[in-house]
């Protein structure tokens, strides 16, 4: 256990569970608004964020352990292995190792308590079941999973299953209605008001219409889980520019800014869902500009 990053916020202490590394789009794809000339001039440090041809960005896709008061407790569940992706083909049929790195922090499936869901996209939700004889079951069979009904509500319904949403319909049929079959889910309104002690989901729609960023009060100390909000670590430079897969662009930004000042004035700690490197950093603020800076 030596060689795992773990994080301290308060009391809390935070670990990384690696599932996959993603390099399918150029910068451009990713944020359509990419400007090459702005880019190299307010984030000069753009190479960490591609593979090694500089042509692709680097995505990461992870869950986030925390270990507070007790509890053991993950934010998102990455993809998940074994599952039929087939419009979202990065995701196919995957076999990673992410369930051995969250044994090897020393935490079993049931030893996880809470399952904490920013969004119901396809890789955030894929660990909540795996494939037991032939059938999708809970893989943390203690944990209560708690998440925004209006979400479930939105791709439950018929008339959204688009091409936009088609993976995630099919998502949310192995992933997400074996939990509430198996009565372990816990439906919340996205308020900001605490559900868990130390714990709160704040809205943050764009992404998806009913998005959530989840925010962990340890003492003085906050961290920030932005799901979806941004992508790339260019946009704490500049929160106008919106990933591709931002259903609703403008409303994304303005839940991108509320993130970003956020982060600012609690000086939380930022644990994101796609940057590569540590995935998790602080928003710095210099001559009335925004930056990240990596943990």
């Amino acid at each position: 256990m030596n060689d795992l990053q773990w994080y301290t916020v308060g009391d809390a202490r935070i670990l990384k569970i690696q599932d996959l590394m993603l390099a399918a789009l150029s910068p451009e794809q990713l944020l359509p608004d990419w400007d090459e000339a702005t880019a190299l001039q307010i984030y000069p440090r753009r190479p960490e964020t591609l593979e090694s041809s500089e042509t692709k960005v680097l995505l990461s896709v992870h869950s986030w352990l925390i270990k507070d008061r007790g509890r053991n407790i993950l934010v998102d569940t990455g993809a998940g292995n074994s599952k039929a992706r087939p419009a979202a083909l990065y995701f196919d049929h995957l076999q990673t190792v992410w369930l051995e790195n969250l044994m090897r922090a020393g935490v079993r499936p049931e030893d996880i308590d809470f399952v904490l869901l920013t969004h119901l996209h396809v890789d955030h939700v894929g660990w909540n079941t795996r494939l037991q004889n032939g059938i999708w079951v809970p893989t943390f069979p203690n944990a209560r999973y708690v998440f925004s009904r209006a979400e479930y509500d939105f791709f439950s319904n018929p008339a959204h299953d688009s091409v936009r949403n088609k993976t995630s319909f099919m998502t949310r049929i192995d992933s997400v209605d074996p939990i509430i079959s198996a009565d372990l889910a816990d439906q919340i309104d996205v308020d900001g008001s605490e559900v868990l002690e130390g714990i709160s989901f704040h809205p943050t729609p764009g992404h998806t219409p009913h998005h959530a960023s989840v925010v962990l009060k340890s003492g003085v100390e906050h961290a920030l889980f932005t799901g979806d909000v941004m992508h790339h670590p260019i946009q704490v430079c500049v929160p106008e520019w919106s990933a591709v897969f931002d259903a609703d662009p403008q409303t994304a930004i303005i839940s991108r800014k509320w993130a970003l000042n956020y982060a600012v004035e609690h000086d939380a700690a930022v644990f994101t869902s796609h940057f590569p490197m540590t995935s998790a950093g602080k928003v710095m603020t210099y001559n009335q500009k925004r930056g990240w800076s990596s943990l």
